[in-house]
């Protein structure tokens, strides 16, 4: 299965899956109790610090923070129009750090130890009916979309920039429809190996 796991050896990527997962719980649980701008830009800078311990490409990073970008830009906007400047930082820093941690850990853990991680930890839910086995393949199918996606809209605006239209509104329908498109194959698919 490809994944977006980015091939290395260094401190970060020979942590545990199930630590990783914790790390990760924890800290976006964390970041919403702290209220303090230099506490959160410290944490940026870790969580930055990081990347760089892990060897990950910055210009990788880099292009997934600018598609991050406008969406980013929206939030904080809103929290400018709605409340404060203090507000729109401490919600733009604490979402830029919580989402670059999360790249950092499925960058630097396969997908196999994740699943395997998730499915461990929910077996003792089993008698009340949850299946962990179906809720593995849930994970890995989500993240192995994540560049599906990105691959499509990629698509979608070639296909627009051939035809010059460089902005258009109706990007988000194509897109919709070739993701639709793509889960259908993949329901089906799933459906004939007996999958329901």
């Amino acid at each position: 299965m490809l994944s977006l796991y980015h091939d290395a050896r260094t401190p970060v990527h020979v942590v545990p899956a199930g630590v990783k997962l914790l790390v990760l719980a924890a800290v976006g649980t964390g970041l919403f109790l702290v209220s303090s701008i230099p506490a959160l830009t410290a944490a940026l800078v870790v969580v930055l610090g990081l990347y760089a311990i892990a060897r990950i490409p910055w210009r990788a990073t880099g292009r997934q923070v600018l598609g991050l970008t406008p969406f980013l830009a929206l939030i904080v906007l809103a929290q400018l129009i709605f409340t404060d400047a203090r507000t729109a930082i401490l919600v733009g820093e604490r979402l830029l750090t919580l989402v670059l941690l999360a790249n950092l850990v499925t960058l630097t853990t396969r997908t196999s130890a994740m699943v395997e991680t998730i499915e461990r930890a929910l077996t003792p839910l089993r008698p009340l009916g949850v299946r962990p086995e179906r809720v593995g393949l849930l994970v890995a199918m989500t993240i192995r979309f994540i560049p599906v996606i990105r691959e499509q809209a990629e698509l979608v605006r070639d296909a627009q920039r051939a035809r010059g239209i460089e902005r258009s509104t109706v990007f988000l329908v194509p897109l919709l429809i070739r993701t639709l498109r793509i889960a259908d194959g993949v329901g089906e698919a799933l459906d004939a190996r007996g999958l329901d």
